[in-house]
Protein backbone atom coordinates (compact mmCIF):
# COMPACT_ATOMS: atom_id res chain seq x y z
CA UNK A 1 0.00 0.00 0.00
CA UNK A 2 1.53 3.23 -1.38
CA UNK A 3 -0.14 5.72 1.30
CA UNK A 4 2.02 9.35 2.95
CA UNK A 5 2.62 8.84 6.70
CA UNK A 6 -0.55 9.40 9.28
CA UNK A 7 -0.55 13.02 9.79
CA UNK A 8 0.29 12.46 13.94
CA UNK A 9 3.28 13.87 15.55
CA UNK A 10 3.78 10.64 17.09
CA UNK A 11 3.39 8.27 14.11
CA UNK A 12 5.70 9.75 11.82
CA UNK A 13 7.00 6.32 9.76
CA UNK A 14 4.80 4.57 6.60
CA UNK A 15 5.71 0.99 8.17
CA UNK A 16 3.22 2.54 11.26
CA UNK A 17 0.73 4.17 8.98
CA UNK A 18 -0.03 0.83 7.23
CA UNK A 19 -0.09 -0.68 10.74
CA UNK A 20 -2.81 1.56 11.59
CA UNK A 21 -4.51 1.11 8.05
CA UNK A 22 -4.42 -2.38 8.66
CA UNK A 23 -5.75 -2.85 12.13
CA UNK A 24 -8.42 -0.55 10.66
CA UNK A 25 -9.47 -3.07 7.88
CA UNK A 26 -9.76 -5.72 9.88
CA UNK A 27 -11.27 -4.32 13.36
CA UNK A 28 -8.84 -6.41 15.41
CA UNK A 29 -5.60 -8.41 15.92
CA UNK A 30 -5.44 -11.30 17.58
CA UNK A 31 -2.05 -13.11 18.28
CA UNK A 32 -0.13 -10.54 17.60
CA UNK A 33 3.37 -9.88 19.64
CA UNK A 34 3.68 -7.37 21.87
CA UNK A 35 6.44 -5.80 19.90
CA UNK A 36 3.83 -5.67 16.76
CA UNK A 37 1.15 -3.62 18.76
CA UNK A 38 3.53 -1.70 20.80
CA UNK A 39 4.42 1.07 18.55
CA UNK A 40 0.57 1.76 18.00
CA UNK A 41 -0.70 1.58 21.67
CA UNK A 42 2.13 4.21 22.37
CA UNK A 43 0.83 6.61 19.76
CA UNK A 44 -2.76 6.45 21.50
CA UNK A 45 -3.57 4.22 18.00
CA UNK A 46 -4.50 1.06 19.38
CA UNK A 47 -5.93 -0.31 22.87
CA UNK A 48 -5.50 -3.89 23.90
CA UNK A 49 -8.12 -5.96 25.75
CA UNK A 50 -7.12 -9.10 26.69
CA UNK A 51 -6.14 -11.31 23.60
CA UNK A 52 -7.37 -8.12 21.00
CA UNK A 53 -5.90 -5.26 20.05
CA UNK A 54 -8.68 -2.48 18.88
CA UNK A 55 -8.04 0.77 16.87
CA UNK A 56 -9.05 3.65 18.63
CA UNK A 57 -11.08 6.47 17.31
CA UNK A 58 -7.93 7.65 16.49
CA UNK A 59 -6.57 5.36 14.29
CA UNK A 60 -9.62 5.27 12.40
CA UNK A 61 -9.26 9.21 11.50
CA UNK A 62 -6.17 8.43 10.58
CA UNK A 63 -6.85 5.40 8.73
CA UNK A 64 -9.94 7.40 6.86
CA UNK A 65 -6.89 10.10 6.35
CA UNK A 66 -5.00 8.22 4.35
CA UNK A 67 -6.94 6.17 2.24
CA UNK A 68 -9.82 9.10 1.37
CA UNK A 69 -10.15 9.83 -2.35
CA UNK A 70 -10.44 13.18 -3.16
CA UNK A 71 -13.91 14.22 -3.04
CA UNK A 72 -15.58 15.02 -6.05
CA UNK A 73 -12.94 13.77 -8.56
CA UNK A 74 -13.05 11.39 -11.48
CA UNK A 75 -11.98 8.67 -9.33
CA UNK A 76 -14.40 8.99 -6.36
CA UNK A 77 -17.08 8.55 -9.16
CA UNK A 78 -16.15 5.40 -10.67
CA UNK A 79 -15.35 3.89 -6.96
CA UNK A 80 -18.78 5.13 -5.88
CA UNK A 81 -20.22 3.07 -8.84
CA UNK A 82 -18.28 -0.16 -7.65
CA UNK A 83 -19.34 0.96 -4.28
CA UNK A 84 -23.05 0.75 -5.02
CA UNK A 85 -22.77 -2.68 -7.22
CA UNK A 86 -21.13 -3.82 -4.23
CA UNK A 87 -24.15 -3.20 -1.32
CA UNK A 88 -26.94 -4.99 -3.06
CA UNK A 89 -23.99 -8.17 -2.94
CA UNK A 90 -23.27 -7.26 0.43
CA UNK A 91 -26.42 -8.01 1.64
CA UNK A 92 -26.53 -11.80 -0.06
CA UNK A 93 -23.45 -12.51 1.97
CA UNK A 94 -24.77 -11.48 5.15
CA UNK A 95 -28.08 -13.93 4.02
CA UNK A 96 -25.76 -16.89 3.11
CA UNK A 97 -23.73 -16.38 6.20
CA UNK A 98 -27.31 -16.37 8.70
CA UNK A 99 -28.46 -19.52 7.10
CA UNK A 100 -25.17 -21.43 7.34
CA UNK A 101 -25.31 -20.47 10.79
CA UNK A 102 -29.35 -20.81 11.29
CA UNK A 103 -32.10 -22.90 10.08
CA UNK A 104 -34.63 -20.94 8.50
CA UNK A 105 -37.12 -21.39 12.15
CA UNK A 106 -34.47 -20.09 13.91
CA UNK A 107 -32.73 -23.32 15.35
CA UNK A 108 -28.67 -23.25 15.01
CA UNK A 109 -27.93 -25.16 12.25
CA UNK A 110 -25.96 -28.28 13.21
CA UNK A 111 -24.96 -29.19 9.52
CA UNK A 112 -26.53 -32.54 9.51
CA UNK A 113 -29.24 -32.01 6.71
CA UNK A 114 -26.11 -32.07 3.91
CA UNK A 115 -29.03 -31.10 1.42
CA UNK A 116 -29.76 -27.85 2.89
CA UNK A 117 -26.14 -26.91 3.27
CA UNK A 118 -25.57 -27.73 -0.39
CA UNK A 119 -28.64 -24.80 -0.96
CA UNK A 120 -26.03 -22.38 1.36
CA UNK A 121 -23.06 -23.11 -0.57
CA UNK A 122 -24.95 -22.70 -4.05
CA UNK A 123 -25.96 -18.98 -3.01
CA UNK A 124 -22.45 -18.58 -1.43
CA UNK A 125 -21.23 -19.05 -5.35
CA UNK A 126 -23.86 -17.10 -6.93
CA UNK A 127 -22.50 -14.07 -4.47
CA UNK A 128 -18.95 -15.24 -5.38
CA UNK A 129 -19.74 -14.92 -8.89
CA UNK A 130 -21.96 -11.23 -8.66
CA UNK A 131 -19.10 -9.81 -6.42
CA UNK A 132 -16.00 -10.60 -9.43
CA UNK A 133 -16.77 -8.06 -11.79
CA UNK A 134 -17.65 -5.83 -9.53
CA UNK A 135 -14.16 -6.61 -7.88
CA UNK A 136 -12.66 -6.19 -11.29
CA UNK A 137 -14.11 -2.77 -11.79
CA UNK A 138 -12.40 -1.58 -8.52
CA UNK A 139 -9.15 -2.43 -9.26
CA UNK A 140 -8.71 -0.68 -12.15
CA UNK A 141 -9.22 2.66 -9.86
CA UNK A 142 -8.65 1.34 -6.26
CA UNK A 143 -4.83 0.53 -6.05
CA UNK A 144 -4.37 -2.89 -4.29
CA UNK A 145 -7.74 -4.17 -4.36
CA UNK A 146 -7.18 -6.90 -6.35
CA UNK A 147 -6.17 -8.65 -3.56
CA UNK A 148 -9.65 -9.11 -2.05
CA UNK A 149 -10.57 -11.97 -5.17
CA UNK A 150 -7.43 -13.80 -4.35
CA UNK A 151 -8.18 -13.89 -0.82
CA UNK A 152 -12.01 -14.79 -1.33
CA UNK A 153 -11.11 -17.23 -3.65
CA UNK A 154 -8.26 -19.15 -1.27
CA UNK A 155 -11.02 -19.22 1.50
CA UNK A 156 -13.68 -20.62 -0.65
CA UNK A 157 -11.05 -22.99 -1.54
CA UNK A 158 -10.70 -23.76 2.37
CA UNK A 159 -14.25 -23.83 2.71
CA UNK A 160 -14.56 -26.28 0.19
CA UNK A 161 -11.81 -28.76 1.67
CA UNK A 162 -14.43 -29.13 4.47
CA UNK A 163 -13.05 -26.06 7.07
CA UNK A 164 -16.30 -24.91 7.77
CA UNK A 165 -14.70 -22.05 9.74
CA UNK A 166 -13.35 -20.65 6.31
CA UNK A 167 -16.74 -19.27 5.72
CA UNK A 168 -17.44 -16.52 8.32
CA UNK A 169 -15.37 -17.32 11.15
CA UNK A 170 -13.91 -13.98 12.38
CA UNK A 171 -10.66 -15.75 13.81
CA UNK A 172 -9.36 -16.86 10.44
CA UNK A 173 -8.93 -14.86 6.81
CA UNK A 174 -12.89 -16.40 6.28
CA UNK A 175 -14.53 -15.31 3.37
CA UNK A 176 -16.62 -13.30 5.72
CA UNK A 177 -13.60 -11.62 7.06
CA UNK A 178 -11.98 -10.35 4.04
CA UNK A 179 -15.32 -9.50 2.53
CA UNK A 180 -15.74 -7.30 5.64
CA UNK A 181 -12.29 -5.69 5.10
CA UNK A 182 -12.94 -4.91 1.65
CA UNK A 183 -16.69 -3.31 2.90
CA UNK A 184 -14.83 -1.39 5.40
CA UNK A 185 -11.90 -0.40 2.75
CA UNK A 186 -14.91 1.43 0.65
CA UNK A 187 -16.29 3.31 3.37
CA UNK A 188 -13.09 4.94 4.43
CA UNK A 189 -11.96 5.82 0.38
CA UNK A 190 -15.23 7.22 0.25
CA UNK A 191 -16.16 8.72 3.47
CA UNK A 192 -19.19 7.17 4.39
CA UNK A 193 -20.41 6.46 7.59
CA UNK A 194 -21.91 3.06 8.75
CA UNK A 195 -25.46 4.40 9.11
CA UNK A 196 -25.14 6.43 5.65
CA UNK A 197 -23.74 2.97 4.61
CA UNK A 198 -26.76 0.96 5.69
CA UNK A 199 -29.55 3.58 4.30
CA UNK A 200 -28.04 3.28 0.85
CA UNK A 201 -27.91 -0.55 1.03
CA UNK A 202 -31.61 -0.19 1.88
CA UNK A 203 -32.36 2.20 -1.21
CA UNK A 204 -30.46 0.06 -3.65
CA UNK A 205 -31.59 -3.40 -2.88
CA UNK A 206 -35.31 -1.83 -1.98
CA UNK A 207 -35.23 0.76 -4.19
CA UNK A 208 -37.32 3.09 -0.87
CA UNK A 209 -36.15 6.32 -1.47
CA UNK A 210 -38.17 7.57 1.68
Amino acid sequence: MHSPAVDLPDAPDETLTEAVVDLVLRGMWRGRTEAEYRPLTEAGLAMVKGPLVLPTERAKAAACQVLRVAPGSPREERITAAYEAFLPVNRKIREVCTAWQCRPDGTANDHSDSVYDAGVRESLEDVHEAIQPVLRRLEQVLEGSGRYLGELEEALDRFDEGEAKWLASPLCDSYHTVWMRLHQELLLVLGISRAEDEAREEELVTGDRG
